[in-house]
């Protein structure tokens, strides 16, 4: 996010300015734009929060550099001189972006504040040690402008989510909601304990799926480069000579023509599908869609929905204070699975349902048809005792337990087969060699 600051006119003459975030700049822009239309503004300047660079040095001390945002060169000379310092230069900062925080890094950060904070050390003196120790400049910067906005009385879920885009929507949103809540320990070790199980959960997916993918594209362009490139080096001497080819290596030098014949055909429909399916997944559509049927690949697909599931009971749980204030913890916990045909099934159909109907929980999950059957027996019986907090903490242990083992197993299934059709593959090449180097040409006949 960036922060903006505009100086404009009102219609009577009289200067006024202001701030406000944004995602970029342009829509920055068109934000000071629609409110300069609305309250009939004359906008004169919007100028960008920047980081400069300085050089102070106070009496006949060394002099010193460091860095401070800005909205302007002026703004930190001033800011410097009514401190006492002289100042000797200050810069803009020519490469000033700040690169999104490693997930091990938030994870790690709301880690240490939730065991310090069980050891009852207050929040302020927590910030200003995580500040101080912290080594990604991103998030200490961020931490550090959270912190100021704290001390100034600002409301802290209105701070966190100002900095959605590096500690992310339901991140922002939990640590915000922490300082209101009057249980900011449990509500961290939560947080933690979602992005722990998110991190665990994408690197098995990654080990279960994207690995070996890799690894069979990378083979796959391997063998295209030694059948297109290399084998016919060898084979076409045989035929330069009239050599008659053995038929595994004259189909081989087949394939090999017909791939260097059309290269570029080949070349574009082996690089062409996976960019055009990368840009359709990054579309709204191709997001829905590709989150829905994520959840129908045969074996994977039923982990990933109960890992789905124990990710929404996790938060559901950490959230939810009574049937009354029901919605908003359902929203949110849909919201964290990070799946949008999940999370459009809550929010079309199974929050519509319990606002305008009525309905039970256990009954518009049920017409969301996102939950399984273990799932909505569970919160049945939960709903009817009046214990479903608890209903979906064990929701989210159960689920948690079988997805782990069963994802370690299946990846050790999915590693051995790849290591077979490596093996199968390797065998092809050495048969097909092998059978070049038994060819023998006919000896030259004697008049």
């Amino acid at each position: 996010m960036i922060e903006l600051r505009f100086q404009a006119v009102k219609p009577n003459g009289s200067p006024i300015s202001g701030t406000l975030t944004s995602p970029t700049m342009r829509e920055g822009k068109a934000k000071v734009a629609k409110l300069a239309e609305k309250h009939n503004l004359k906008i004169k300047k919007i100028e960008k929060k920047s980081s400069f660079i300085y050089k102070i040095q106070k009496g006949n001390e060394k002099p010193v550099t460091g860095e401070q945002k800005a909205f302007s060169k002026e703004e930190v000379k001033t800011a410097l001189a009514k401190l006492g310092y002289k100042v000797h230069s200050v810069n803009r900062k020519l490469l000033d972006f700040n690169l999104k925080p490693p997930p091990q890094e938030i994870l790690s950060y709301v880690k240490i504040s939730a065991e310090l904070m069980e050891q009852k050390l207050p929040y302020s003196e927590i910030m200003t040690l995580l500040i101080s120790d912290l080594e990604n400049k991103t998030l200490r910067d961020t931490l550090k402008q959270i912190n100021g906005e704290l001390k100034k009385g600002t409301d802290s879920q209105t701070v966190f989510l100002r900095y959605e885009s590096v500690f992310g929507k339901f991140t922002s949103y939990m640590l915000g909601l922490a300082a209101k809540s009057g249980n900011m320990s449990e509500i961290y070790k939560a947080t933690a304990k979602f992005l722990e199980r998110r991190m665990q959960f994408r690197k098995d997916l990654r080990s279960a799926l994207i690995t070996p993918l890799i690894t069979l594209f990378v083979l796959f362009l391997a063998v295209l480069f030694y059948v297109g490139y290399i084998f016919p080096e060898t084979a076409k001497l045989f035929v330069k000579f009239g050599i008659e080819l053995p038929p595994l290596t004259a189909a081989t030098l087949a394939f090999s023509n017909f791939l260097m014949n059309n290269a570029i055909l080949v070349s574009l429909a082996v690089v062409i599908p996976p960019i055009l399916l990368i840009q359709f997944r990054r579309t709204k559509k191709g997001r829905f869609l590709f989150d829905k049927y994520m959840l129908k690949i045969p074996v994977i697909g039923s982990l990933i929905h109960k890992t789905l599931i124990e990710v929404f009971c996790r938060v559901f749980y950490t959230l939810y204070s009574g049937s009354a204030e029901s919605i908003e913890p359902i929203r949110i916990a849909a919201e964290a699975t990070d799946n949008k045909y999940f999370e459009h099934q809550i929010k079309s159909v199974a929050i519509p349902l319990m606002i305008k109907k009525g309905t039970g929980i256990t009954e518009s999950f049920e017409a969301a048809n996102i939950f399984t059957d273990t799932a909505l027996s569970r919160f049945h019986s939960g709903e009817e005792t009046g214990t479903i907090k608890n209903t979906a903490l064990q929701l989210a242990n159960y689920y948690e337990s079988e997805t782990v083992f069963r994802l370690k197993n299946i990846i050790e299934l999915i590693q051995v087969m790849i290591a077979m059709v490596i093996m199968i593959v390797m065998i092809g090449l050495t048969l097909v060699s092998a059978e070049t180097a038994t060819i023998n040409p006919k000896s030259p006949v004697l008049r």
